[in-house]
């Protein structure tokens, strides 16, 4: 998975929380990277909403691995590669 658009992506976010758009709605999205690189962390919460979408990436598990927390790993796929970072609440 280390190989892939989702990877390729995801890694390219800045670590730290800031603004993004998904299908039109805004979300805080907080990233890090964790363990000398081995581990990223994702947590975004709709804001005014209620959907969230979580997830950790293990880069050193089989060529990559997604772990989402209480979703399909689809879900967070998807959020990742539409996703626009928009860094000011506007």
């Amino acid at each position: 998975m280390n190989k892939t658009e989702f990877y390729t992506k995801l890694k390219s976010l800045p670590n730290g929380a800031y603004f993004i758009r998904y299908k039109d709605r805004k979300y805080l999205l907080s990233k890090d990277t964790l363990l000398d690189d081995k581990l990223i962390k994702i947590y975004a919460k709709e804001l005014g909403g209620v959907d969230i979408v979580s997830g950790n990436y293990y880069i050193t598990i089989k060529n990559g691995t997604l772990k989402p927390c209480e979703m399909s790993e689809k879900k967070v796929i998807d959020f990742i590669l539409g996703l626009t970072v928009n860094i000011l609440p506007n």
